[in-house]
């Protein structure tokens, strides 16, 4: 009979990980902004990697002439406003999320698409394999995007996710999270991350997350709450940058 593994022991993997890493650091290693693939308390992560060498294209061009194509045309003034893709108001805690998408030198990386998807307001997503006993939400679909502007800024209003179970092992609970994709010049140009909410319970439990050993790292996947940015009686307000490469880089899943 498998012996059930439980959080005790994915929290004692973890602070392992966390130790080696920090020794290693001690010793003259470089920090490290990205976790290893096989990273052992994300138990599925051996599965959400590539196990061979990639196949080199001798043309990669070519890869775009059957692919799909986005521009400023083919994103409409209210997809970044997850609240209204449907007849009636999402239930949840309505905020807005705004930041900058920008290179190691911190200039703005223009017309860039950026699309997030999420769990509802009760941690579920709209999705058939999601079959937890959450409530859906007839009106929150939890998808959004839009383009980045001149300055490099993006902005999505939407709810505030909930925590949700999943089965990496026992008693298992993701903290709530918005998930980001971001595209360069083409579909094949894709880089995909998560933004955290600040102060959450759940972080020390998360395998995902802690995966991040660098700590600096780790904290700038956290957005910082700002209430300059809440819209009184309607919303609060969340920013978080993120920074494509450089020291300052923002943890992309599957590395690089």
């Amino acid at each position: 009979m498998t012996t059930p593994l439980t959080q005790a022991r994915i929290s004692e993997e973890i602070a392992e990980q966390r130790e080696a890493y920090a020794k290693a650091v001690a010793a003259g290693a470089p920090g490290r902004s990205h976790p290893d693939r096989g990273y052992a308390p994300y138990r599925s992560s051996v599965l959400r990697h590539p196990g061979k060498p990639l196949v080199a294209l001798h043309d990669p061009e070519a890869v775009e002439l059957s692919g799909p194509v986005f521009g400023v045309t083919d994103v409409t003034a209210l997809d970044h406003d997850l609240t209204r893709r449907h007849r009636g108001e999402p239930l949840g805690e309505r905020i807005r999320v705004i930041g900058r998408v920008l290179d190691r030198d911190g200039r703005p990386v223009r017309g860039q698409l950026v699309e997030v998807w999420q769990a509802n307001a009760s941690g579920r997503y709209a999705h058939q394999r999601d079959d937890h006993p959450a409530p859906l939400d007839p009106n929150f679909t939890g998808v959004g995007r839009c383009l980045t502007d001149d300055q490099g800024a993006y902005e999505f209003v939407t709810v505030k996710p909930g925590a949700y179970p999943w089965r990496n092992h026992v008693n298992a609970w993701r903290p709530a999270h918005i998930h980001f994709s971001l595209f360069g010049n083409a579909f094949t140009q894709r880089l995909i991350t998560q933004m955290y909410f600040p102060g959450d319970p759940l972080f020390a439990y998360d395998p995902i997350l802690q995966s991040v050993t660098d700590d600096s790292a780790r904290r700038r996947l956290v957005a910082t709450y700002d209430h300059d940015l809440s819209t009184p009686e309607w919303s609060l307000g969340y920013r978080w940058d993120i920074v494509l490469d450089g020291p300052a880089a923002t943890w992309i899943e599957e590395g690089r």
